[in-house]
């Protein structure tokens, strides 16, 4: 504290001194002006605490409540004493005000102590302030009462501020933050502190009761886990309910949940829950989808071929339903119908339908269908090219896949082995080439499990000329014979016999007309011209040179005349 007076000439000394509250003075400081010493009083409150520099500013250490007072600083000169005083005020800032004694939870409709806010150690004395989400709490009769005290600590003179509130909540109110603000006096005016905010858990009754299906899905299938939730909007929730099952008269009791592990279709109905005293309830519809698929045959199923199989595929669900057919792997475009089975209908068929609304809910069955047939047989043959050999084709049907074997009667050589082609749908062929010098019947054996069946085709040498000719067929699996074959026997046999009535008719000619024989052999000329040869070598050697017959025959004439 400075002296606020100008020293004057002859100063002697100056004091010190602060005034008692009724008035008289206490001196505490005192310093000569010639001597340059310092005495201070015996005051109890101000021993080692004080400091009189030249210039006789006052310096008070550690200040207390009690260094409030009104000092005066005096100079003395041989003629006046100056005096010039100074106030002195003392502050002190409050702790950070906290919230004790907080309530563990506020019940709406009734009005209860939600804490104390207090502020301790602040001189002068402060003020406090409740505060919920950040604006200040009035007081309200009967829903907010606020109740202020202050205390004064003797021994250091602070002051500590206690205010307790009484709040009537509503259900508005949980998760509301108080707070409270206390408002203090310093040197540069006035100030705040708040304290750290707190929530008071609100207790309210339940107002509605709520069930839900978990988990929550749009749809339900048969053979899924569901749990019923059944839920009050109070505070705290209700702990227990009721639950009531279609078909069941009577709640069941439970907690908050009720569940059902692999429901059927049957399960589907209205679900509801209320409160144990049953003063409100909540509902709602459970649909179970299902689906059912029936193939009609199924399984493996074996069939002769030509037979008829009616095939029926039918469902049964909850919604509408798509069905498809699959073949081997591959999507049919129409459902399959079999009025006479054939050996390409073999194979697995697969009827499968799905709800396209109700995920992973679809059926499948399947029809391992077999079709088999007792081996039928085709033959043909070929003159290859180099008219050196020919091919003999074995075609063959019937399932289980036949064995084929191939024997041959005559003389003759099998220049290539047999090959076969790939079985498909129950058909495949077996052949062989030969190059025979002689005719030959080759026979073809087709056996499986049903039957053995023998098909044979004659062949002619090689040696004889034939005609191009298209591939013989024989679709009634009976024994062949070469018509080319019947028809040079054919034309040998009539050779002979037209030779045999010429010789006749020529001898009876000539008995009758012996003077007449040259008219006769012109005559005889004639009437049997040359007859054709034929196309087969053999033939010729058996039958000899017509034309050397006939100049035989004409030799012979000769000689008898």
């Amino acid at each position: 504290m400075p002296c606020r007076l100008e020293v004057p000439d002859g100063l002697m000394f100056g004091k010190w001194k602060y005034e008692m509250p009724n008035g008289s003075p206490v001196f505490i400081a005192f310093r000569s002006s010639t001597k340059k010493n310092v005495q201070y009083d015996d005051v109890p409150d101000y021993k080692d605490r004080l400091s009189l520099s030249e210039n006789y500013t006052l310096s008070i250490k550690n200040a207390r409540i009690s260094d409030e007072k009104r000092f005066v600083c005096m100079l003395v000169t041989e003629d006046d004493v100056s005096e010039e005083p100074t106030i002195v005020k003392v502050f002190k800032q409050p702790s950070q005000p906290e919230i004790l004694h907080q309530a563990d939870f506020l019940e709406t409709e009734k009005l209860q102590m939600l804490g104390e806010c207090v502020a301790r150690d602040s001189y002068p004395e402060g003020n406090v302030t409740w505060y919920k989400n950040g604006r200040v709490l009035q007081p309200v009769e009967g829903v907010v009462v606020i109740d202020l005290q202050k205390m004064v600590n003797r021994s250091t003179g602070l002051f500590t501020m206690t205010s307790s509130l009484q709040y009537m909540p509503t259900k508005e109110d949980a998760n509301a933050k108080f707070s409270c603000i206390v408002t203090y006096y310093g040197p540069s005016g006035q100030k705040t502190i708040q304290s750290e905010p707190v929530v008071v858990d609100v207790h309210y009754p339940t107002e509605k009761v709520t069930i839900q299906v978990l988990p929550q899905s749009s749809t339900i299938k048969e053979g899924d886990n569901i749990t019923l939730k059944c839920s009050g909007n109070g505070n705290p929730p209700p702990q227990e309910f009721l639950f009531y099952i279609p078909g069941e008269t009577e709640g069941i009791r439970s907690s908050d949940t009720y569940s059902m592990t692999d429901v059927r279709r049957n399960a589907t109905g209205e679900y509801k829950c209320s409160l144990t005293d049953k003063s409100m309830m909540d509902s709602t519809t459970i649909t179970v989808h299902y689906l059912d698929l029936q193939l009609t045959p199924s399984g493996e199923v074996t069939k002769q071929i030509g037979e008829a199989l009616p095939v029926s595929c039918t469902i049964s669900s909850s919604r509408n339903a798509t069905v498809f057919w699959i073949k081997d792997n591959t999507r049919m475009q129409t459902s399959p119908s079999f009025s006479s089975l054939q050996y390409q209908d073999a194979g697995n068929y697969i009827c499968a339908t799905t709800l396209q609304e109700v995920e992973g809910l679809q059926k499948r069955k399947t029809l391992k269908l077999i079709v088999e047939g007792k081996p039928q047989i085709k033959m043909t043959k070929k003159t290859n090219t180099n008219k050196m050999s020919k091919t003999i084709v074995c075609h063959v049907e019937g399932f289980p896949k036949p064995a084929v074997q191939w024997t041959v009667t005559g003389s003759g050589s099998i220049i290539n082995k047999t090959e076969e082609t790939k079985y498909v749908n129950g058909r495949f062929s077996s052949k062989i080439v030969i190059a025979p010098e002689e005719n030959v019947t080759l026979t073809c054996i087709a056996e499986n499990q049903l039957e053995r069946t023998v098909t044979s085709l004659n062949v002619s040498a090689i040696s004889i000329p034939e005609y191009d000719e298209p591939e013989d067929r024989n679709d009634d699996n009976s024994e062949k014979v070469n018509d080319q074959a019947k028809l040079i026997v054919g034309i040998v046999v009539g050779l002979l016999l037209a030779a045999l009535v010429a010789g006749v008719v020529y001898w009876l000619y000539v008995k009758k007309s012996n003077g007449a024989k040259g008219k006769s052999e012109k005559a005889a000329a004639q009437n049997f011209p040359s007859l054709p040869r034929t196309a087969s070598k053999h033939v010729d050697k058996d039958l000899g040179n017509i034309e050397e017959n006939k100049k035989l025959e004409e030799n012979n004439h000769k000689s008898e005349t």
